[in-house]
């Protein structure tokens, strides 16, 4: 757990005094944390969950994924595209994924994808 809180740390640019400041607890605190000397509270975990969109699993060294999958509903649209992309073949699949990047392209460029 300490190397994951660390490596959170670092990733998201904080140095121990802001994450402490967040946390509202001492440097040191934050020092005894990332060299495993002390645990954090359960309170502290969920501020880093979310500070560092993380799973408190995953903060603690239980689990290598990150952030679980929502268990909010998927919209019947997101449903609809994913059934019918997971009914076609390999090579099909590839296609619709790189159509769909030169749509994604065009929508943040602010230009049409095809001229109708």
């Amino acid at each position: 757990m300490a190397n994951r809180i660390r490596a959170l740390r670092e990733e998201a640019g904080m140095t121990q005094i802001r994450l402490s400041t967040e946390l509202e607890v001492s440097q040191e605190t934050i020092s005894a944390y990332e060299t495993g000397r002390h645990n954090p509270s359960y309170s502290a975990l969920v501020q880093m969950a979310q500070i560092f969109h993380a799973s408190i699993d995953y903060i603690m060294g239980l689990s290598d994924v990150r952030k679980p999958p929502s268990s909010e509903p998927m919209p019947q649209e997101q449903q609809a595209a994913l059934e019918l992309f997971n009914s076609l073949d390999a090579m099909n699949q590839a296609l619709a994924l790189a159509y769909m990047q030169g749509l994604s392209d065009a929508a943040q460029n602010k230009k049409p994808f095809l001229k109708l």
